[in-house]
């Protein structure tokens, strides 16, 4: 499927067996592809399904208007709200400056919509170190407490992934 704003321009559905694999290669090696062109800023973000082209659309018209000449890249899980959304300049020489600089607002603006459309800035990949000073903005306390409390009961010896953000 290609989608272009906030509408799908175009998309495909298969029961044959070898589309369906060309298909997953094709989703498979996009991170894989994004490579080439140099790093972007990643996001592994989720909203409610009924949202995702929301948040395409408001999330992508904040960031062009704030950063222009930026290459959005969106795909991944988007029949359940999952999505990876990873930023890099059309012009890949400025591409590391650019991320040094402004990777914190990028984050910011993707961050705040996702939280307008109740989603989380955090979905498959986990919280992580990376993230670990954005959660109080975008959890509450009870929120918070709840994860360390659920942390702590199933590793109260801090066994698993030691030193880590919960």
């Amino acid at each position: 499927m290609v989608s272009f704003g906030a509408g799908v321009a175009d998309f495909t559905i298969t029961t044959d067996k070898i589309e369906a694999e060309r298909w997953w290669k094709l989703r498979k090696n996009i991170a894989e592809a994004q490579k080439a062109e140099g790093i972007s800023i990643k996001h592994d973000i989720s909203v409610p399904v009924s949202r995702v082209a929301e948040f395409i659309a408001q999330a992508g018209s904040a960031l062009r208007n704030a950063f222009p000449g930026i290459r959005i890249v969106a795909f991944g899980h988007m029949g359940d709200g999952n999505i990876h959304y990873n930023i890099s300049l059309l012009d890949a020489a400025l591409n590391q400056a650019f991320i040094q600089q402004r990777e914190h607002e990028v984050n910011r603006i993707v961050y705040e919509v996702v939280r307008e459309l109740e989603g989380s800035i955090s979905a498959e990949h986990g919280v992580g170190q990376l993230k670990r000073d954005e959660l109080p903005r975008y959890r509450s306390a009870v929120e918070l407490e709840l994860m360390r409390s659920i942390k702590q009961t199933l590793d109260p010896h801090g066994l698993m992934n030691p030193g880590k953000v919960i």
